[in-house]
């Protein structure tokens, strides 16, 4: 799977992120965190996703649904903003049912929050960007100041 250049906050440069990849990406010239923010399917989830050495939000979404669509923008604007703590994976329901029955994803939006491919936590249904931010900051922080 190809991933599209993101864009440094920091200083605007382009970086390819790889998809699958231990520790966090960093930009290529100013070496600040990137935000990340991928997508998965059955194939690859267990490589994205569960391998992955810093937090993940799984959002658990479909093309069709309103509130996926309207919950979405504010989960990459989460994701920029906890770059180097947070890798956010995308999986469409549709095309990815085997995850999507590993999270119980009957209703959807699905949010749920991973750490060492083990779930720490769950949001179901569509919240305001600040009850997101809340929620995710509230289940990674204890963490983050472990390790």
């Amino acid at each position: 799977m190809t991933t599209a250049p993101t864009t440094c906050p920091n200083c605007g440069r382009k970086n390819r992120i790889p998809p699958a990849e231990q520790g966090t990406p960093r930009c290529g010239a100013c070496h600040a965190p990137l935000p990340w923010v991928v997508e998965a399917g059955d194939a690859d989830f267990t490589d994205i996703a569960d391998r992955a050495s810093t937090h993940v939000l799984v959002d658990l979404w479909a093309p069709w649904c309103g509130p996926c669509r309207q919950v979405s923008p504010a989960l990459e604007e989460i994701a920029a903003e906890m770059a180097g703590h947070l890798k956010l994976v995308k999986v469409n329901v549709d095309a990815a049912r085997g995850v999507a029955e590993r999270f119980d994803a009957y209703s959807i939006p699905t949010l749920v929050l991973l750490k060492g491919g083990r779930e720490v936590s769950r949001q179901v249904g569509a919240v305001p960007k600040q009850a997101l931010r809340e929620w995710v900051g509230k289940t990674i922080a204890p963490q983050s100041a472990q390790g």
